[in-house]
C-alpha cells in the first residue's frame, strides 16, 4: 500500500552476488545482493535485522514523473524481507502507515522505527518492527518528544541517541535536539540532553565508535527573502561521551549531507563516512542533468583526531540507512541523484585475506 493510487508491479529477482575489487587504499569488499523488488527503489526506508532476517520498510520515491516534470512523491508501507544473503526478497507485511525519513535502530526486541514523514507531515511515532514466524509484527514504543524527520541516530551500549532533524516539511530552521533512551532502564522514557556545540542540522551522519556517539556534517537551514528554506552544507563534527558531554572534533574534509547512516566502524576504534552530498553539484541545471553524488569515503581516527581518504563507493547513494548483517554492512536502496532512487542493495565488509 502507498499514499497514491498509481499501480505498480513487483518483480522478485534471484540474488546476484557480485564482488568488486577494493581500491588499494581501502581493504574492503563491495558486493551486491538481490535488488529490492520495486522498479524505483526508495529514499530513507527503515531497515534493520531481527531474528536473522534483513527487513527494509517504507520510504518514498517518484513512481511516475520525475520531480522536475511535476512528479508526485509517494510514501510506502511495504516491508521487504531477505532471510539470507543469497536469497530472494519477499513481502513480509506492512508498516502501521506509509512512512519514511526516520531513524532505524536495531534492538534485541526488533527494529526500532523512530519519527519520519508521510504525505501529510512529520510524526513522533515509534514502534518495533519484528519478524515473527514468517510475518511482520509491530509493537508500540514510547513516542519521540515531538514530530521530526530527517534526523539521525544510533545505539551506544544500551542507550539510543537521536539528533537533529526538522519538525515540519517547510521548516526554515533545523533542530538542535538531542534525545536519549536507555533500553535497560526500568522505565523507558526519552530524555533531552544538552545539544552539541554547533548549529542545528538535518540529514547528518551518526556513528558509534571508541565508546562515544558522533555527529557529523548535515545541513543547517535558514529562510531566504521569500521565506523558503535554504541549506548550508556543514563539515563540522562532534563527539559525545556519556557522562562527560560534547566536544568538537576535526572537521570532515568536505560536507557529507545525507550520507548513509549510521556510519559503519572502520578499524578498531574508528568509523567511515560513505559518500554523501558535498554541494559540488548544486548549480547543475537542468536538475535532470545531475551526475549523481560523489562516492569518496573518509575514515575518522579518534586517537589522532584526524580524517583520511579511504577509497570510493562503487555506486554512491544518499538518504539511506546502514544495517549490520552477517558480517557486512548493508546499504539497501537510496537516492542516486535528486528525485532518482535505485532498488540496488550493496554491502561493504572487510576483504578476506
Amino acid at each position: 500500500m502507498r499514499t497514491s493510487s498509481r499501480p505498480w508491479r513487483l518483480a522478485l529477482v534471484a540474488a546476484a552476488l557480485i564482488a568488486f575489487p577494493a581500491v588499494a587504499a581501502e581493504p574492503v569488499r563491495w558486493e551486491r545482493l538481490a535488488p529490492l523488488p520495486d522498479p524505483e527503489g526508495f529514499a530513507y526506508p527503515f531497515a534493520g535485522v531481527h531474528r536473522g532476517a534483513l527487513l527494509v520498510a517504507g520510504g518514498a520515491n517518484f513512481p511516475g514523473k520525475r520531480p522536475w516534470d511535476g512528479g508526485e512523491k509517494v510514501w510506502y508501507d511495504t516491508v521487504f524481507v531477505l532471510e539470507r544473503p543469497e536469497g530472494a526478497w519477499k513481502i513480509g507485511g506492512r508498516l502501521p502507515r506509509p512512512l519514511g525519513y526516520g531513524v532505524s535502530i536495531p534492538t534485541p526486541d526488533g527494529v526500532l522505527c523512530l519519527g519520519g514523514s508521510d504525505a501529510g507531515g512529520h510524526h513522533a511515532d515509534a514502534f518495533l518492527l519484528r519478524w515473527e514466524e514468517g510475518r511482520i509484527a509491530t509493537r508500540p514504543f514510547p513516542a519521540l518528544p515531538r514530530p521530526v524527520a530527517n534526523l539521525c541516530g544510533a545505539l551506544l551500549g544500551s542507550t539510543i541517541y537521536v539528533a537533529g532533524g526538522i519538525a515540519t516539511p517547510d521548516a526554515t530552521a533545523a533542530l538542535t535536539t538531542f534525545w536519549a533512551l536507555d533500553l535497560a532502564a526500568p522505565e523507558r522514557r526519552w530524555r533531552e540532553l544538552p545539544s552539541w556545540p554547533g548549529p542545528g542540522r538535518m540529514l547528518a551522519v551518526a556513528a558509534v565508535a571508541d565508546g562515544a556517539f558522533f555527529l557529523v556534517s548535515g545541513a543547517a537551514l535558514a529562510p531566504d527573502a521569500q521565506g523558503k528554506p535554504v541549506r548550508t552544507y556543514l563539515q563540522d563534527a562532534h563527539r559525545y561521551d556519556p557522562g562527560r558531554g560534547w566536544r568538537r572534533i576535526a572537521d570532515l574534509p568536505r560536507p557529507a549531507v545525507a550520507a548513509p547512516t549510521p556510519a559503519p566502524p572502520d578499524g578498531a576504534r574508528g568509523f567511515v563516512v560513505l559518500g554523501g552530498d558535498d554541494a559540488s553539484q548544486l548549480k547543475v541545471t537542468p536538475l535532470s542533468a545531475h551526475p549523481g553524488f560523489p562516492g569518496a569515503t573518509w575514515t575518522y581516527d579518534p586517537p589522532a583526531d584526524a580524517w583520511r581518504s579511504t577509497g570510493r563507493m562503487p555506486r554512491p547513494t544518499v538518504t539511506v540507512p546502514v544495517v549490520e548483517w552477517e558480517g557486512r554492512y548493508v546499504i539497501p536502496s537510496g537516492e542516486l541523484r535528486p528525485g532518482v532512487r535505485t532498488p540496488e542493495v550493496w554491502t561493504r565488509r572487510p576483504a578476506q585475506p
